[in-house]
């Protein structure tokens, strides 16, 4: 079992940046992949960003690569998202997500969630 807690969430203008940070306990922390998705309101759930469990490999979506920024501390047990430049499409219910496996997280089958955390853009 993984617990997740997201946080950092907020109201922001157009072209401003936020910091979402995911803490997590449970299991060995740096053996797990970490990732963000987000949904739209009437929208599925979409990949973000993931990152593997030395932070040595990560992936993004091509809507946000180029402006957020994936990271990890280990020592902290803390996962981060990094988003600049945003956009009023990017407001969305950002959730942390962890899986065993980098290669798959991305898929959203069998990860361990977060609760969410509400971002919103204005324009």
């Amino acid at each position: 079992q993984v617990q997740l807690v997201e946080s950092g969430g907020g109201l922001v203008q157009a072209g401003d940046s936020l910091r979402l940070s995911c803490a997590a306990s449970g299991r060995t922390f740096s053996s797990i992949a970490m990732g963000w998705f987000r949904q739209a309101p009437g929208k599925e759930r979409e990949f973000v960003a993931a990152i593997s469990g030395s932070a040595s490999i990560s992936s993004y979506a091509d809507s946000v690569k180029g402006r957020f920024i994936i990271s990890r501390s280990n020592a902290k047990t803390t996962v981060y998202l990094q988003m600049n430049s945003l956009k009023p499409e990017d407001t969305a219910i950002y959730y942390c997500a962890a899986h065993s496996s980098f290669l798959t997280i991305r898929i959203g089958n069998d990860n361990y969630w977060g609760q969410g955390t509400q971002v919103t853009v204005s324009s």
